[in-house]
C-alpha cells in the first residue's frame, strides 16, 4: 500500500471566530454563541465558546443558564461578562464552504466532516515536509481571506491526523510521522480515541487505565470480551492503525431537527404545534435531499431532570416527500405514548423534543 499522507483541519472556537470578526466590538471579548440566556431562565445549549469564554468553564453543549451564571459569577470577580450571541447559520455555511473551496485547491480529495471540520488527502505531496509546507500555505490563505485561525494535523491516517489537529490548538499546525505514532498516542487521556465516551472511560478508570499505553496491555480478545465489538475497533485505534479512506461525497445518514421549549410542559397542543413545525421542516428536507424514501422515524423526547428517551418505528415499504399525512399519523403515534403513562409514568415535564428520519433508500 502507498504511503499515505493525511491532514485533518479544524477551526478554531468557529462560530464565535465569525462573530468577532463580522461585529469588530466583540474583538477581545468572551463570546458564546448559542440560546438566548433570559438572564438565567433560557433553555437550550451553547454552540461554541471562543478561548476567552472557556476560560470561565464554559463550552459547547453546557446548558445557557450554567454558562450564563459562570458569566455572572465572572463579572463579580471584576471580570468582563460574556457576550452571548444567538447563531447565524447562514454565515457559518458561507465560510465553511469558502474554507473548502481554499482546501481543493491545495488537495484532490478533501472530505467535510462537520461544518468546521476537513480531512484531506496530502499524498502526493511525498514527505511529510512538503505536506507541512502546504498546510501552512492552507492557514495562510484562510486567515487572509476569511479572517479566523485553525489547526491543522497531519499524519498517516484519518485517526492520527484529527487526534494532532487537536494537540496544539488555537492556530496550531502538528505533524506524526508514521515512526512517531505509538511515542505520540502513548502518553494521551483515552479519552482522546474515538469511540471512548464519558462511560467507556469511567469503565476503565476503574480497571487502573487512564492512559492510552496502560490500555495496550489488553489483548484484542480482552478488550473485545470488556467492551464488545468497539474493543476490536478501540484495540486498533490505540495503536494507530486506521484504514478509512477520505470520502470526498458523504450521503446524508439522518435529517432531524429539535426545539426546546420557553418551559417545560404536558400541553399537548402547545407541544404539538411546535413539533408539527419541526415535523414539517424535516419532511422538507428531506424533499431537498434527493432521496426517494425513508424507512425509519424516530422522536427524542428529553424531560425536564434531562432524562432522555426515544422511539422509532421503521417500515417495510418507505415514506417519499409526498407521504405528509402518513408521516404526521405516524409521528403522532409515537408521540401520544409521552403524555400518558406508557412512557411517561411519572407525568414528567417535557423539555424538549424531536424527530428525525432516516434509513433512506434511492437517489
Amino acid at each position: 500500500m502507498a504511503k499515505r499522507i493525511i491532514g485533518h483541519l479544524d477551526m478554531d472556537a468557529f462560530f464565535a471566530s465569525l462573530e468577532e470578526r463580522s461585529t469588530p466590538e466583540f474583538k477581545g471579548k468572551p463570546i458564546a454563541v448559542g440560546a438566548d440566556p433570559k438572564d438565567g431562565q433560557g433553555r437550550g445549549v451553547v454552540s461554541t465558546a471562543n478561548y476567552k469564554a472557556r476560560e470561565y468553564g464554559i463550552h459547547s453543549a453546557l446548558p445557557i443558564s450554567i454558562a450564563w451564571r459562570l458569566s455572572e459569577e465572572a463579572k463579580r470577580a471584576g471580570k468582563e461578562g460574556v457576550v452571548f450571541v444567538q447563531p447565524n447559520f447562514s454565515l457559518y455555511e458561507r465560510s465553511s464552504q469558502n474554507i473548502l473551496e481554499i482546501i481543493k485547491k491545495y488537495s484532490d480529495n478533501v472530505e467535510q466532516g462537520s461544518i468546521d471540520e476537513f480531512y484531506f488527502d496530502l499524498s502526493s505531496a511525498k514527505t511529510y515536509l512538503k505536506a507541512e509546507a502546504i498546510c501552512k500555505k492552507i492557514k495562510e490563505e484562510i486567515r487572509k481571506k476569511e479572517k479566523v485561525t485553525c489547526s491543522i494535523g497531519i499524519g498517516p491516517n484519518k485517526l492520527i491526523s484529527k487526534i494532532a489537529a487537536g494537540a496544539k490548538k488555537p492556530d496550531g499546525l502538528f505533524v506524526v510521522e508514521p515512526k512517531e505514532v505509538e511515542g505520540f498516542l502513548d502518553p494521551l487521556p483515552i479519552r482522546k480515541i474515538p469511540g471512548i465516551g464519558p462511560k467507556t472511560a469511567e469503565f476503565l478508570h476503574a480497571k487502573n487505565v487512564a492512559i492510552i499505553s496502560d490500555l495496550k496491555k489488553f489483548s484484542e480478545e480482552e478488550l473485545k470480551e470488556m467492551l464488545g465489538k468497539s474493543g476490536v475497533d478501540i484495540y486498533y485505534k490505540i495503536r494507530g492503525i486506521d484504514d478509512s479512506p477520505i470520502e470526498e461525497f458523504r450521503e446524508a445518514k439522518s435529517i432531524g431537527e429539535q426545539v426546546t421549549f420557553e418551559r417545560d410542559t404536558l400541553e399537548f397542543l402547545l407541544v404539538w404545534e411546535e413539533f408539527e413545525k419541526i415535523r414539517r421542516s424535516v419532511l422538507e428536507k428531506f424533499k431537498e435531499s434527493g432521496f426517494n424514501d425513508f424507512r425509519t422515524i424516530t422522536i427524542t423526547v428529553r424531560f425536564s431532570g434531562f432524562e432522555t428517551k426515544t422511539s422509532s418505528k421503521s417500515f417495510k415499504v418507505g415514506m417519499t416527500a409526498k407521504s405528509d399525512k402518513e408521516f404526521k399519523v405516524e409521528t403522532l403515534k409515537l408521540l401520544l405514548p409521552f403524555f400518558d403513562k406508557r412512557a411517561n409514568p411519572q407525568g414528567k415535564l417535557i423539555r424538549l423534543i424531536g424527530v428525525r428520519v432516516e434509513n433512506f433508500t434511492g437517489k
